[in-house]
């Protein structure tokens, strides 16, 4: 049995609506997603959410090339979105769903145009490496949160 790593934990308020919010969320990655997050060999032109159950969660490099990060867990909008981290310690995706992380993202209504919008990322303990990559995200660039502001920010600007 492996010891359980923490979650990283990060949230936001953005002043739109949470329909709007889930949308810009997840239909909008590449708007507001670090293009220094990246695994693929290419420089990052976007990076895809697919919009159901079993959707791919990938990159697409600026040469067309795609590398995916995981998959669509749970898909229900406007409150909800689950989708996996599959990428290792060795920061290569890894097929093996059993060595997958969870991202979940949840959509708060504080009121007709305010969301909070929560994020947990768990189960790093399931990742081939899984403590290297928690270090990473934890301490490396602010994790969450700081991905949590640049969606702010992507938002302030719309």
């Amino acid at each position: 049995m492996t010891t359980p790593i923490p979650a990283i934990e990060g949230k936001t308020t953005v002043n739109i609506s949470r329909d709007r919010a889930f949308e810009l969320f997840t239909g909008h990655f590449g708007a507001w997603w670090p293009r220094q997050y990246h695994i693929g060999g290419a420089e990052v032109a976007d990076v895809i959410l697919e919009p159901q159950e079993g959707g791919r969660w990938f990159e697409r490099g600026v040469d067309g090339s795609e590398c995916d990060w995981g998959r669509v867990l749970s898909w229900e909008p406007p409150e909800r979105v689950v989708f996996t981290w599959q990428i290792g310690g060795d920061w290569q995706f890894d097929p093996d769903p059993a060595h997958a992380s969870e991202i979940e993202v949840r959509f708060h209504a504080d009121g007709p145009e305010q969301t909070t919008v929560e994020v947990e990322h768990r189960h790093f303990e399931r990742l081939v490496g899984g403590e290297g990559v928690y270090g990473a995200i934890e301490h490396g660039g602010g994790g969450w949160v700081a991905l949590l502001a640049a969606y702010a920010q992507m938002v302030e600007n719309q």
